[in-house]
This record gives C-alpha cells, structure tokens and sequence, in this order.
C-alpha cells in the first residue's frame, strides 16, 4: 500500500491516457454529484414540508360534528347535533388511551365582518375558545407575554392571546399590546400573550390572525351553554391516533343516537395518517434518488472497467515481463486494483465536495433571498449518507477493477513478452 514504486506506477498509467482517464473520471464525478445533489434537493423539499407543518403533534386527530345520513332510533336523517361539555367528560373518563383533549369553539364573525375593536381601529379575526393544552397539539410561538393557563379557565376571566396580523392591524408599530384592552364582539378583553405561527403560507396566516380566549369564558359571555365546536385530540405513545379516533367515535355516536355505521355524521381529520402518507412519500422519493443515482455512477464505474482493460491490454508484455521476473499474482491483483480504487475515488471526492458546495450555495441563496421558501427549506445531506456514498465509492472502485485485474492475471508471460 505504501510501496512509493506502485503508486508511481499507477500515476504514469493514468497519465499516459489523459483523455481517456479524465472522460472515465468525469462519469464517476457526475454519478456522485448528481446523487448528492438529488438527495439534497429531495430533503431540502422535505424539510419544507415538515417545517409548513409546524411542531403539530403527529399522533393527533381532530373530530367535529356534521348533518347525520341515516335515520337512527326515530330521527330523521340529516339531523344536525353539538358536541357538548359532557361529551369531553365522558371521553376523558371511557377512553383511557386519549393523553390530551382540547376542546375548542369560535365565536361568530370575524368572516368579513369586523368584529373586533380597539380605539378607531377595527378588524375582522377569527375569535377561539381554548384551553391551555391545545398548545400541546398545534403550538404556536409566544413572542412575548404568556398562553392561555387553567386559572384563566377556572375563573373565566376576559384575557387574550393575539396573533401577529392583529397586532399590525389594532396597534402601532412599537407599541407594546402587553395590557391593553380590545373589543371582542362587543366586551372587553385584557390582551396577556402575542404569538406568530409555526405553520407557513395558508394555515399560518390564518393562525396569526387569531385571537385565542379561555374556553369557558367564551361559552360564558357569548351564550353558547355548554356548547362544543370540535375536539383536537392525541393518543398516548403506546397507541396509534386511529385507534383513538375510533373509539371516541363510538363513543359519541352513543351519546348522540347516530346510528353506528353513519361515517358522515362525525367529520375528522387524522394528522397521523396524513404524516404517514407523507413519510412514505418521501421514503418512496428517497428510494427512486438512489436508485437513479447509483444508476448513475455505475455508468461511471463501467467506464472505469472499460479504461482499466484499455490499460491492461497495453501494458500486456509489462505485465509478461513482471510476471517472468517473479511477481506473484497479488502483486499484479493489487496493482490494477489500486489504479481502479484511486482513479474512482479521486473522481468521486470531487463530485462528493462540488455536490456538498452547490446545496450549501443555494441554501445561502434561498436565506438571503427574502423570498417565501416554505415549500423548499435547507437543502442538505445527512453526513451518514456521505458516508454511504464513500463506502460505495470504494467496493465500486474494487468491482470496476475485478475484471481488468483478472485479464491481468490470464496474461503468460512467454505469450506477453512476444506480443507486439
């Protein structure tokens, strides 16, 4: 390995065919580059994908009521029914598997109608009765104040938490909206918390520009009884979220006397299901990058073994000769394989470097672009997958020799010395 004769060897053979060794070269150089560069672009896509989707617990699911489709024990179809607080009672006392539920209702307007107020300001936001867990299933960022607490629950007291596009809208570019009152359908609420969502584009435009207030104190004050909008709830680890869903399913099907096969009555939305479905996606992309790339670079590899059997065949009576002299079989092995070892793994570092520097160009381009990039966020290769793609540099630069090497040894020396 460290034999300073052999590695001259193999510098004069690859120099004696330039053009040939860069052409060989640069096939190998374009396999990895291109495979480091398709594996950045597809997790700099899924990147942007998980970052649209916030910190959103995975494991949860959301449930709302719609219009019954079967008559069920005298009523008729299309009968229309409201979750209520006995319901969030009865799930969180039958259904041990649930870990948090978040029941949560919207006051009216805020759809075109103004409906909040705050001096000669005015806005139109979507005004939601939470709790404090529902933090824990669609986080939002605090940028300053506090959330929603259990005594704000407990006392219904009139506080407000408030998303940025409400603050643009009811106060002054470096006024502080920590204590002051706004107008909320008509009564007055202490504002104790700003937020800016964690989701991009569509939902989290919509998420800043709402105002959240207890759950109770909105029942409360705008008369909605013991009404409930919908339920955001997870499962605990040891269960899957479809599991949940089913038996709170059940659950309140009883409760409300929908018939049990009426899917239509319960309306939901399974975020665990949907992040599987994306998951796989990208799995699935994941595989097709590399099976084109490595597609790829064992084009690049072939031409190696085309360029080391170019060079075996005109050193033929070298090899004859050292054959004759007494080289021994792994001596002659060793030397076409190192050749083929080295002249892949030159290539193939650089195309691993220039792939690495162009994903961490465009990063730089996309941050400094000020553009919206949600759908597209820092393009990278996991450094295990750098490995990878070295450890397959190597046995490919091993089997590209293979065959050269074994030409190398069908070489007789009496034959090799009397070709011309």
């Amino acid at each position: 390995m460290f034999d300073r004769d052999r590695w001259t060897e193999v510098y004069m053979a690859l120099k004696s065919n330039k053009l040939r060794t860069f052409l060989t070269a640069f096939g190998v150089f374009w396999g990895i580059f291109m495979l480091i560069i398709m594996l950045g672009s597809g997790k700099g896509l899924e990147n942007g994908v998980y970052n649209g989707m916030g910190d959103f617990a995975t494991n949860s699911v959301f449930i709302w009521t719609q219009p019954t489709s079967k008559p069920y024990k005298g009523y008729k179809q299309g009968r229309r029914y409201h979750f209520t607080n006995q319901d969030t009672k009865a799930i969180l006392d039958n259904i041990p598997e649930v870990k948090l539920l978040a029941p949560r209702i919207q006051a009216r307007g805020g759809d075109g109608d103004n409906n909040v107020i705050r001096g000669l300001k005015t806005g139109a936001f979507s005004i939601l009765g939470d709790v404090p867990d529902v933090n824990l299933i669609d986080p939002v960022t605090i940028t300053d104040g506090r959330f929603l607490n259990q005594v704000d629950i407990n006392d219904t007291r009139k506080v407000a938490v408030i998303g940025d596009r409400v603050i643009e809208v009811l106060f002054e570019k470096d006024e502080d909206p920590i204590g002051e009152y706004i107008k909320l359908n008509g009564v007055f609420f202490q504002v104790v918390g700003t937020f800016k969502s964690m989701h991009n584009q569509g939902w989290g435009e919509w998420q800043d520009q709402c105002i959240f207030i207890p759950f109770t104190t909105l029942q409360k004050t705008y008369n909605y009884g013991n009404r409930v909008g919908h339920y955001s709830i997870t499962s605990k680890d040891e269960y899957t979220a479809t599991f949940v869903e089913e038996k709170v399913k059940a659950l309140l099907k009883r409760r409300h006397s929908v018939h049990p096969d009426d899917d239509r009555a319960i309306g939901s939305e399974n975020v665990e299901k949907e992040f599987i479905k994306i998951n796989n996606l990208f799995m699935g992309i994941a595989g097709l990058i590399w099976i084109v790339g490595i597609g790829t670079l064992i084009a690049g590899i072939i031409g190696v073994s085309n360029i080391m059997l170019f060079i075996v065949k005109k050193r033929t009576k070298e090899i004859g000769i050292q054959r004759a002299l007494g080289a021994s079989p792994s001596m002659i092995i060793s030397s076409i394989l190192t050749e083929s070892v080295v002249l892949t793994a030159i290539a193939g570092w650089f195309g691993l470097v220039f792939g690495v520097i162009i994903l961490e160009l465009l990063n730089k381009a996309l941050e400094s672009g000020g553009g919206d990039n949600s759908m597209f966020t820092n393009p990278e290769v996991d450094f295990n997958v750098a490995m990878i793609a070295l450890v397959i540099l190597i046995f490919a630069g091993i089997f590209a020799g293979i065959i050269p090497a074994k030409r190398a040894m069908e070489v007789r020396p009496i034959e090799a010395i009397r070709d011309e």
